[in-house]
């Protein structure tokens, strides 16, 4: 691992960046990326952004100021990557090449030469803009935008138990620094589609509970999403669905994706441990939020998953 000082003189020492995001992006990956890139191009150099898969409309403020630069890339750096796979297709392509890996979860896994993993941050934003003041680059208005964004999401709009009083505090500052915090809230916490509301209308009349309710199980299928027209940014947040229902200690999202395998995203509060569940099947994250995945039928995946999870409400009790 590496300081903070130490990363910001990798960066300040190498050019034709480009910045990799984790696929199906979000708020945190996206807001810290794109606001490594404009550091950079602020300090002169080349700087692209890329990911595996289409950043959603809901980010157009940060997306539609960028522009793709023309260079061949030379030095990759990823932003809320906790391991190479979450890169999605083509990640694997990156094994070796990637540099410096910017992070916050303590599961992370060292797939780059370099890596600054801060655990004890809410969001990989906090650690970026610790890097953006150690290269001496003034916070503007777009990257008070992007760094809120990540801040924000990744705590549920402060609500979820990674918040802490430092993120209170530089998001603050990003308010002093001109981020548009109406904008933003309206766009990522108080905007539902209607083909969101159709397909959360399917996820919750197929909600299933378990240990008296203290578990709670959701799935996205893709013949869901076909059936409601639902798009990569329909889905944002929806992890948080099982945890919102009273009583519920434990909330499990099982999305498809395009291979016929199962995504996982578990929520926990009190002393469950997430992280804990996920790692037993190659996952990871933090205690109160994680994911992993898995291969076999959702049938299969669904009884692996409960045996964790009642394990370990079992064992937190």
């Amino acid at each position: 691992m590496i300081t903070v000082q130490q990363a910001a003189r990798l960066l300040q020492e190498n050019d034709r960046f480009e910045v990799l995001l984790h696929a199906y992006p979000d708020g945190d990956t996206i807001g810290s990326g794109y606001a490594l890139c404009r550091a950079l191009r602020l300090l002169g150099k080349q700087a692209n952004v890329r990911c595996a898969h289409p950043v959603p409309p809901a980010y157009a403020y940060i997306t539609d100021p960028y522009t793709h630069q023309d260079f061949e890339p030379a030095f990759f750096v990823s932003t809320d990557v906790a391991s190479l796979s979450l890169l999605g297709p083509g990640g694997t392509d990156y094994a070796g090449k990637i540099e410096l890996a910017i992070d916050h979860h303590g599961t992370h896994e060292r797939f780059a030469a370099h890596s600054l993993v801060q655990a004890d941050a809410a969001s990989c934003a906090e650690v970026v803009l610790a890097v953006l003041d150690a290269l001496a680059v003034p916070v503007d208005a777009y990257l008070a935008n992007c760094l809120y964004t990540g801040i924000s999401t990744d705590t549920g709009c402060f609500k979820y138990t990674n918040t802490t009083a430092a993120c209170h505090l530089a998001a603050a500052r990003m308010m002093q620094a001109g981020a548009d915090i109406e904008q933003i809230n309206q766009a990522m916490f108080d905007t539902k589609s209607r083909a969101r509301i159709a397909i959360e209308r399917a996820i919750l009349e197929g909600m299933e509970f378990f240990a008296d309710g203290k578990i709670a199980f959701i799935t996205i299928t893709n013949r869901m999403r076909q059936e409601t027209h639902a798009e990569e940014g329909d889905l944002e947040g929806i992890t948080s669905l099982p945890r919102q229902v009273e009583g519920v200690l434990i909330g499990c999202t099982l999305r498809e994706n395009e291979q016929g395998e199962y995504r996982v995203s578990v929520r926990s509060r009190g002393p469950i441990s997430s992280a804990a569940i996920c790692a037993q099947f190659g996952g990871g994250g933090h205690t109160g939020a994680a994911g992993c995945r898995f291969t076999c039928d959702l049938a299969t995946a669904k009884q692996q998953l409960l045996a964790a999870c009642t394990a370990a409400l079992s064992q937190a009790q």
